[in-house]
C-alpha cells in the first residue's frame, strides 16, 4: 500500500450548496460524486451517473456500502413516470441447523451471512433500463472504470471510514475482512493517506469485462460461492444464481400538493410515507421549526408509524402487508388524533442499527434517480468472500426467529429492509430527490429534512445542517431515549423532558445522526440546488 499522503484542500472539503441549470449529482464521497458528474458531462444520463457513483462508493465508502450488499433505486423520466428497483438478496435455500434453538440471529460473522447480495443485480438492471428506456449510450465497462481506477491506484482514506475503523478497533477479531483490507500491511492508513484495494479492483475488472450477472452465475460467482462456503455461510452458488432485483411501481402518499414516492415492502418506505401522512394533518406553518413543539410532533408521528412497521412489515411474498390500510386517509386521521401535543407516548420498542450510502442524480433531459445501497451495519458481516475483496453484508440479522412474526426467516425469503430513498413529485415531475443513511433513523431523518424543505422552504444545505433527533439506541448509547443534537438548545431539551421524553445529548453535527443528501429541481426557474450532509465526506456537484 502506498503510504504517501493524499490530501483534499480544505476549501474544497467545506460543505456548500451546489447550483446548476443543467445537471447535478450528490453522494457521501466527493470522488464518487465527481465520477458521476463526469458521466453527465460526457452526455450520460442520471441512471448512468448513479451507477458510476455507486461503483465508486463500493471502493471509497466500504464501511457503509459495497458489492456484497443490497441496493435500491427510484428512477423517474421527465414526464414523472417512476419505477423502483429493489435489489434485495434472499435467504439461503437451505437454512443452517444451528438456527434452531437460537433466540436471535448473530449480528456479525458467517452466521449473519444468510442472504445473497442484490446490489450488483439492481445496478445491472438499472443499466438495462437506462439503455432500453432512457436512451443510455455509455457502456457498462465505462461506468465501472472510475471505480476500478480508485481501487487499483488508491484514494485518500476518508474521515468517515477512519471514524468507524477506530470505533471498531477493539472488534477486529470479529471483522476479519476489515482487518485484511485495512491492516494488510501493518497499521491502518491515516486520514488523507492513499489507500488501495487490489482484490476489489480485480473483481470490478471482472464485472466490467464479463457483465454484471457474472457476480451471480459466472466465474466470479464461483469464486464468491467458494469464499462464502469457506467462511461458514450457508449460501451456495445456486442461491447466487437465483438472485434477481425487482422492478416495481412505487408506493405513493400525497403531501402538501405533491406526491411522495417510496419502495414497496419489505422496505420501510411505507413507514416514511405513514409518518409524512400523519404530519400532513398538522399545520406545520404555525409550528416554529426547531422548537420543542416541532420535535415533539415529529417524534410522536414516528412512534405511531414504527408500531405499525414492527407489527407487520415483511416480504409480501410470504406475508400480507396492509400498505393500503396503513396509508388510507381514515387510518392517518386516526393516527394524527392519537398525537398528544402535551405528552410523549411511551417507547419500549427495539432499535435496529445500520449504515447506508445515498446517491442522487438529475440530468439535463429531466431524468432523475434517488438511490440507496447498503451492507447493513458498518462493515456488514465483517467477513470477506474469499479473495474477491468483497465484504459481505449481514442483512440476514434483520430476520426474526419468532415463527409467529411475519418477518421470521424462511428459505428464499427477503428480510425486512430499512432502506427507503424517495422522490417528491410536483405537477407530475420530480421536484425533490432525497434519502439518508441510518437504518431505523432513516424515516426519522427524512421526516426532519422533508418538513424543512417542503414546509419551511429551506434550501438543501440548510435543511441538512439543522439539528436532528434519533429515537432509540445508538452504537454508543444503548438506552431507548430520544437523542437530540446539542445545538437544538437547552430550552428545547428542557421542554421535551417536561412532556415526558427521556432525552440524551448527541454532539452537534454527530455522525450518528445520519448522512442524508438532497437535490431540489425547480422547473419554473430551470435551476437545481443540492447538498450532502456536512456530517459526511460527501458533496453535491452541478454541471
Amino acid at each position: 500500500m502506498d503510504r504517501a499522503a493524499v490530501t483534499t484542500p480544505q476549501s474544497e472539503a467545506a460543505p456548500r450548496l451546489a447550483r446548476s441549470q443543467r445537471a447535478m449529482v450528490t453522494s457521501p464521497h466527493e470522488l464518487a460524486s465527481r465520477a458521476g458528474l463526469d458521466v453527465l458531462a460526457a452526455g450520460g444520463n442520471a441512471v448512468e451517473a448513479s451507477i458510476a457513483i455507486a461503483a465508486c462508493l463500493a471502493v471509497t465508502y466500504p464501511h457503509f456500502t459495497g458489492l456484497g450488499g443490497d441496493g435500491f433505486l427510484l428512477i423517474s423520466d421527465a414526464a414523472g413516470k417512476v419505477v423502483t428497483i429493489s435489489g434485495i438478496g434472499q435467504a439461503a435455500s437451505r437454512l443452517p441447523p444451528w438456527l434452531n434453538g437460537m433466540e436471535a440471529i448473530p449480528q456479525r460473522g458467517p452466521q449473519s451471512m444468510l442472504t445473497t447480495a442484490g446490489n450488483v443485480d439492481a445496478l445491472g438492471q438499472a443499466f438495462e433500463y437506462s439503455r432500453d428506456r432512457l436512451g443510455g449510450k455509455l457502456s457498462w465497462s465505462d461506468l465501472l472504470a472510475p471505480a476500478i481506477a480508485l481501487a487499483r491506484d488508491g484514494f485518500p482514506h476518508t474521515p468517515s471510514a477512519d471514524f468507524w475503523l477506530r470505533y471498531r478497533a477493539g472488534e477486529l477479531d470479529a471483522l476479519p475482512g476489515v482487518r485484511t483490507a485495512f491492516h494488510g500491511q501493518g497499521a491502518a492508513p491515516r486520514v488523507g493517506e492513499a489507500f488501495s484495494q487490489p482484490r476489489l479492483a480485480r473483481t470490478l475488472e471482472t464485472l466490467a469485462e464479463r457483465g454484471y450477472r457474472d457476480f451471480y452465475e459466472g466465474q466470479l460467482a464461483e469464486r464468491m460461492a467458494q469464499g462464502l462456503r469457506e467462511a461458514g455461510s450457508p449460501l451456495t452458488a445456486a442461491d447466487l444464481a437465483a438472485t434477481r432485483a425487482r422492478i416495481e411501481p412505487p408506493l405513493a402518499q400525497p403531501y402538501r400538493g405533491g406526491l411522495l414516492l417510496a419502495h414497496q415492502p419489505p422496505t420501510q418506505g411505507v413507514t416514511t410515507l405513514e409518518i409524512m401522512g400523519i404530519l400532513e394533518r398538522f399545520d406545520l406553518a404555525s409550528v416554529p421549526e426547531g422548537s420543542a413543539d416541532y420535535y415533539h410532533l415529529l417524534v410522536e408521528a414516528v412512534k405511531l408509524a414504527f408500531i405499525d412497521r414492527d407489527r407487520c412489515l415483511a416480504d409480501p411474498d410470504f406475508a400480507a402487508v396492509p400498505c393500503e390500510r396503513l396509508l388510507g386517509a381514515d387510518a392517518l386521521d386516526r393516527a394524527a388524533a392519537r398525537v398528544d401535543p402535551a405528552r410523549a407516548r411511551p417507547w419500549p420498542h427495539p432499535f435496529r442499527p445500520g449504515d447506508t450510502a445515498f446517491v442522487a442524480a438529475a440530468d439535463e433531459h429531466g431524468n432523475a434517480v434517488s438511490m440507496l445501497q447498503t451492507i447493513y451495519f458498518d462493515w456488514g458481516s465483517g467477513v470477506m468472500a474469499g479473495d474477491t475483496g468483497v465484504i459481505w453484508h449481514n442483512r440476514g440479522a434483520a430476520f426474526s426467529l419468532n415463527p409467529a412474526h411475519p418477518n421470521c426467516i424462511a428459505p428464499g425469503k427477503r428480510p425486512f429492509h430499512t432502506l427507503n430513498p424517495g422522490i417528491y413529485l410536483r405537477e407530475g415531475a420530480p421536484r425533490l430527490l432525497y434519502g439518508t443513511q441510518g437504518a431505523d433513523g432513516q424515516p426519522q431523518t427524512l421526516a426532519a429534512i422533508l418538513t424543512r424543505m417542503i414546509d419551511y422552504g429551506m434550501d438543501p444545505l440548510t435543511a441538512l445542517s439543522r439539528p436532528r433527533f434519533l429515537l432509540g439506541r445508538t452504537f454508543s448509547d444503548s438506552r431507548d431515549t430520544l437523542k437530540l443534537e446539542r445545538d437544538a438548545g437547552a430550552d428545547v431539551f428542557a421542554e421535551l423532558e417536561s412532556r415526558g421524553h427521556e432525552t440524551s445529548v448527541l454532539p452537534a453535527q454527530s455522525p450518528l445522526a445520519g448522512h442524508p443528501g438532497a437535490i431540489v429541481i425547480d422547473r419554473a426557474s430551470g435551476t437545481m440546488t443540492g447538498a450532502h450532509d456536512p456530517r459526511s465526506d460527501g458533496r453535491a456537484l452541478g454541471l
